[in-house]
């Protein structure tokens, strides 16, 4: 089976950079995606799409994007489900992040762009981790459906 995926968007915000309580970094951040058609009103609609980043990779990536950054990211669909405070589950669909390249060139402190940065690659991500981004409950290896 494949579960591949490949975007092309801006960041809505600054990537949420977090840290599991074993020091593994997790960025999460969300792109936005136009379409490629247009709407009967003549406009283009945008999909939001929400993704996580793993490692050294989530550092990097938050640390050279900013709002607004165009990136490219490859990786694959990820649901997973928990139960809020009260007591409703909940199903969250992300894309995890293997590979990302930032698509526009860094300003210096000059005004000058430079160079864009190339491609980050994430290493295996784990199942799950134990501190989500404060907007998301924690990940439990009960609630993945394999």
């Amino acid at each position: 089976m494949l579960n591949s995926v490949a975007l092309t968007g801006r960041l809505t915000k600054p990537v949420d950079l977090r840290y599991t309580q074993s020091g593994t970094a997790v960025g999460s951040f969300t792109i936005a995606v136009d379409r490629q058609f247009r709407s009967a009103n003549g406009e283009r609609e945008t999909d939001f799409i929400n993704c996580a980043i793993w490692r050294k990779s989530a550092e990097n990536f938050a640390n050279f994007t900013h709002k607004g950054s165009l990136v490219g990211i490859e990786g694959h669909i990820q649901t997973r489900t928990y139960d809020n405070a009260q007591g409703q589950r909940v199903y969250v669909t992300e894309v995890i992040v293997e590979n990302f390249a930032l698509l526009e060139p860094k300003v210096s402190s000059q005004g000058q762009p430079t160079q864009p940065t190339n491609q980050g690659h994430v290493g295996n991500q784990p199942a799950n981790y134990t501190q989500q981004p404060a907007s998301q409950p924690p990940i439990n290896d009960d609630d993945l459906p394999f």
